[in-house]
């Protein structure tokens, strides 16, 4: 570590207290020096405090007029054991600004194996000046020279450059004064007294020898991969509680495409093209331990029958996983090596087996090197869960069109869903079309609002109402329209061997689709990326996968892979839609998917054109501008509530997970319920905040909407979610 001045009595008290609450301090003093914002004994005051007091004393001393309210890290729940994030600013002169800490609901890989208070996000800021001159570069040249060598420094600990990761346009959107580029800076030498106890795996290593632990970086074949293959520890993930020392962890081959006789093909470098390109399997055993919708970090609080309370772990929520997810997608790091890729459900492996292929391994294992601190891991990113809705976006509507699909049609659709939009707070026929096509993002609460009775201008469903219409407009806006039976849903390859080139196994909630589908992957700029196939039974899937749904399979045969004549894709997590409800425009497309190698002229005119419409589309999307009395305290009480029941909401009131499933007294749970609404909106009126009524909607919304049903004195009729889409189609 670089040789130091004597350490200032300011930064050393701070360094006695948690890291976390000097952060919160170095980030309410703005660019202030820590020594002219507080004294040594108001630091020391606050070492003891609870972290909820902490901020608001620390608030009250530090901010005044210099961070606006909305940037005050004010949480209820900061002793819940969620993800902390800590974010730096660096700006044009050098100097850095603390944000944070924020609380987030998942971890990456880095974050898990270091602890969050040894990683810090840096941003930089950017010159966007179009007359940047030489000095200006040579400023920020030395200025990243600097960091590079000295690190940044939090208090008494010294933050070392360890990963980057380009978040691209999105990220620019956020911020056009910063850039894109997300900059990881990792703990490596601390003075703090705090750590002085600190069992730390990166204390006295290089940054080197740091990468290492996660995995061989140095043997990437090119300079140009290093970053990409090292930030495969950024992604978001849950980590599977497995440990794999005891998993059988094997590598089979890529299976190759072939012409007609036989003869493998190969790309213009040489390497054989391959149908399997980023997928593999896994056991039963391990399948089943993925967490459905849970992330690993949370502790869940189960609320037992008898009243009492037990923090537990997710690794015993067993009862709430069910069947094993058909496909995870996942980054796997083993002795050095990394795999990214999905998984598919192999009913037929041994228990504890994970087969990858070449195609899935990232990062090789360099043999000369010790594995003895690598750290081991499955983590999966996301796995094959009930698919949302697909959309038609702007550049399908271009192809789509050209292929001979009618304007009208889309014009029809257009107009169907910007008149829903516009009534739906008025009419119920089309509040309930709105509802039902967002019902998958609250369980159909809305609709089950609508359809017991509770009149349009009830607060709460006004609100959600409103965020449908606006969710709606947006995606009008940007010309996303969404279209019935059509689905997103993850893709792997045919274990079995079963289909054709142009045939494809699609299973949904119901089990295997057969018929005409269209099979679209995003962004869709070229006539390939658009397929109509043949989706058809595959009998032997059943004996490999069971039960498991939520995943389209595309045929191992051809001279090219399915997948990556569809927008260049691949099968390490991609997502396609899926249209089952076609037929409106199959019989249109026959022009534009049949054209053979051969019309090239034709095939370039076409193109053209093609890249015409696409322009039109976006100047065009570019035009729109867009009855019991209680007297309480509410503020205390809806802190506690949020506070105390943000896990197992509706389990504490129903004693159960649904309302269907629970054997408690239907008229104590409708007392609570009552208690619960006028508790929740006393408070919401006060704050004048109608979106404070959620609360109440979240907890017991399914119990108040069985007791206005019950109120309405007439017969309720039964209702399947899938039977009303159907009607309201």
């Amino acid at each position: 570590m670089p040789a130091r001045q004597v350490v200032s009595p300011h930064l050393a008290a701070l360094g006695q207290l948690e890291y976390r609450k000097a952060f919160l301090i170095l980030n309410y003093i703005g660019k202030r020096k820590l020594e002219d914002a507080i004294s040594v004994d108001e630091i020391l005051e606050l070492k003891n405090l609870p972290m909820s007091t902490f901020e608001s004393k620390v608030w009250r001393a530090l901010c005044h007029n210099d961070i606006d309210e909305k940037d005050r890290r004010k949480n209820f729940d900061w002793d819940t054991r969620k993800p902390h994030v800590y974010h730096c600013y660096v700006d044009l002169q050098g100097q850095c600004t603390f944000e944070g800490p924020f609380l987030q609901n998942s971890r990456t890989h880095l974050q898990r194996v270091l602890g969050d208070e040894n990683v810090l996000v840096v941003k930089f800021a950017e010159d966007d000046g179009a007359d940047k001159n030489k000095m200006e570069h040579s400023g920020s040249n030395a200025l990243y020279h600097n960091i590079a060598k000295n690190g940044i420094l939090v208090g008494l600990r010294r933050y070392r450059f360890f990963v980057f990761k380009d978040g691209g346009k999105e990220e620019k959107k956020k911020n056009p004064h910063s850039s894109p580029v997300r900059c990881y800076f990792v703990l490596m030498e601390t003075d703090a007294e705090s750590d002085m106890q600190l069992q730390y795996i990166l204390l006295n290593k290089s940054v080197h020898e740091a990468r290492k632990i996660f995995m061989h970086i140095h043997n990437v074949p090119t300079i140009s991969k290093y970053m990409a293959r090292l930030s495969l520890i950024l992604s978001k993930t849950s980590k599977l509680e497995v440990d794999m020392a005891h998993v059988n962890l094997s590598c089979i081959e890529d299976i190759p495409c072939m012409d007609e006789y036989g003869n493998i093909v190969y790309d213009e470098k040489g390497e054989p093209k391959i149908h399997t390109d980023g997928t593999g399997f896994i056991s039963q055993d391990l399948a089943i331990k993925c967490p459905k919708n849970i992330y690993r970090e949370d502790v869940q609080r189960i609320i037992l029958q008898d009243g009492n309370k037990q923090e537990v772990s997710t690794t015993n929520y067993k009862y709430l996983i069910g069947e094993p997810p058909l496909l995870i997608q996942c980054r796997l790091f083993n002795d050095g090596c990394a795999v990214k890729g999905t998984l598919l459900l192999d009913k037929r492996l041994p228990p504890h087996t994970i087969l990858i292929r070449p195609s899935m391994i990232k990062v090789d294992t360099d043999r000369n090197e010790s594995t003895e601190q690598s750290v081991n891991s499955l983590e999966i990113v996301a796995r094959s869960n009930q698919p949302k809705k697909a959309s038609v976006s702007k550049f399908l509507i271009a192809l789509l069109h050209y292929g001979g699909v009618p304007k009208e049609y889309f014009i029809e659709l257009l107009m169907t869903y910007i008149e829903d939009a516009q009534h739906a707070s008025l009419n119920k026929q089309a509040a309930l079309a709105v509802a039902q096509r967002h019902g998958d993002m609250d369980n159909f609460l809305v609709s089950r609002m609508i359809l017991c009775g509770i009149p349009l201008d009830e607060p709460y469903l006004q609100l959600r109402l409103s965020e449908h219409m606006n969710s709606e407009k947006k995606g009008l806006k940007n010309f996303k329209l969404p279209i019935n039976d059509s689905y997103y849903l993850m893709g792997t390859v045919d274990p079995t061997g079963t289909l054709s080139c142009n045939q494809v196994c699609v299973i949904l909630d119901s089990g295997q689709v057969s018929g005409e589908v269209l099979v679209y992957k995003h962004p869709g700029l070229h006539f390939g990326d658009v397929h109509v196939l043949t989706a058809i039974y595959v009998k032997d899937m059943e004996d490999i996968i069971g039960n498991a749904k939520y995943a389209i399979f595309f045929p191992t045969k051809g001279q090219r892979s399915l997948a990556d004549e569809i927008a260049n894709s691949d099968f390490d997590g991609d997502i396609y839609a899926i249209s089952e409800a076609a037929d409106s425009w199959l019989a249109y497309m026959d022009r534009l998917l049949t054209l053979s190698d051969e019309c090239v002229e034709e095939k370039e005119c076409l193109r053209e054109k093609m890249l015409q419409l696409v322009d039109i589309y976006y100047d065009a999307v570019d035009a729109p501008k867009s009855g019991l009395k209680v007297k309480l305290l509410f503020h205390d009480v809806m802190v506690f509530l949020i506070h105390e029941l943000q896990y197992g909401l509706e389990e504490i009131l129903y004693g159960a997970t649904e309302f269907n499933e629970s054997t408690r007294e239907r008229e104590d749970i409708f007392k609570e319920a009552i208690a619960i609404y006028q508790v929740t909106y006393n408070y919401a009126k006060a704050e004048d905040d109608v979106g404070k009524c959620r609360f109440a909607w979240s907890v017991a919304g399914h119990g108040l909407c069985a007791l206005h049903a019950i109120e309405q004195e007439k017969d309720a009729i039964l209702c399947v979610s899938s039977v009303l889409r159907d009607i309201l189609r």
